[in-house]
């Protein structure tokens, strides 16, 4: 009998790319509020605030694009052509952020790759899940659609809905790294990404219901509406929670309520979408690589795994507390 591992690797999958979100997505939302801020030498704490760790977030970038390309080669053959463009767009908004921390501390003028290449790969992390929820056409095992199928209004909401959401992130980052008046901005910066973020959720949940019968169905028919009741409740909860953090003037708390939106909202997903990875048609099961390469691959990324989650928890705890003028990681 063959262990079925299409679970744990669902399970990598998906921690690696919730992984991704949460830390990249902070440091991509500080990129984006970078030109709005009060002044330069309020940017270069920005910078700071962000230049130890940035590089290590992108980790798990690598280990969820990974996963997908070896646990489930059917979904990337299928999802990767349907998302060439918006892939293409946030790869080249990567390298561009990443060059700008480089040359930004001789050159100012590289600020505006720090921004432009935040919020345009940002945006193209937002189509991607766009997409992703809106389904992909298939034939047998291919993709039958074009690669301009990702223009579509629900696409493009979803991207600047998450732009909305990194923003957030970023400002309650700011929140919890810095203080003074940088702190303050940083303070109505999140409020204006939490309105916006939740909106964006206001929005995708009455949308996506009526995109697929299916997942109306899940969500609205008896019994299910009163088991997945608590979803939406702990969402506005942990909303409520931000907001009046923010108000009180808390530190770390706003930071935390972020992430925790977050997870309700990847959790939301996953319910909606279970079991599909290319919606609406290929399964988990349908996408999973052979049982025997599931369990060679899993030996070494059990290895790797914690050693990731090793160093990325060092990193934070080496580079903690409050970001200080003068103080620089370049």
């Amino acid at each position: 009998m063959t262990l079925d591992l299409v679970p744990i690797w669902t399970v990598i999958l998906a921690f690696g790319v919730f992984m991704y979100v949460l830390l990249d997505g902070f440091d991509l939302g500080v990129g984006i509020l970078f030109p709005f801020a009060p002044d330069e030498p309020a940017r270069d704490l920005m910078m700071a605030s962000v230049a130890p760790i940035w590089d290590g977030n992108e980790t798990w970038l690598v280990l969820g694009s990974l996963a997908l390309f070896s646990a489930f080669p059917l979904a990337f053959a299928i999802i990767i052509p349907a998302l060439y463009f918006p892939i293409l767009a946030m790869v080249l908004g990567l390298i561009f952020r990443g060059i700008a921390f480089e040359f930004r501390p001789n050159n100012k003028r590289w600020g505006q790759a720090f921004f432009f290449g935040s919020l345009i790969a940002t945006f193209a992390q937002g189509c991607v899940l766009g997409k992703f929820v809106l389904g992909f056409a298939v034939e047998g095992r291919q993709y039958a659609g074009t690669t301009w199928d990702w223009l579509h209004p629900f696409v493009l909401a979803v991207g600047v809905g998450l732009v909305f959401g990194y923003l957030l992130l970023g400002a309650t980052w700011l929140v919890m790294k810095t203080e003074g008046a940088l702190q303050d901005w940083a303070r109505g910066k999140a409020r204006v990404g939490l309105l916006g973020t939740l909106a964006f959720i206001g929005m995708v949940s009455l949308w996506t219901p009526l995109l697929d019968a299916r997942i109306a169905a899940r969500w609205f028919s008896w019994p299910n509406i009163a088991l997945l009741a608590p979803v939406p409740i702990v969402t506005a909860a942990i909303a409520w929670w931000l907001w009046t953090s923010l108000r009180r003037g808390r530190d770390i708390a706003p930071f935390i309520a972020a992430m925790g939106l977050f997870a309700m909202c990847y959790l939301g997903l996953a319910i909606s979408l279970f079991p599909y990875i290319v919606p609406p048609t290929i399964t988990l099961w349908d996408a999973a690589a052979a049982p025997q390469s599931h369990a060679f691959l899993l030996i070494g990324t059990l290895f790797l795994l914690p050693i990731i989650l090793m160093y990325t928890g060092w990193s934070y705890w080496v580079f903690r507390g409050k970001v200080k003028t003068g103080m620089g990681y370049h």
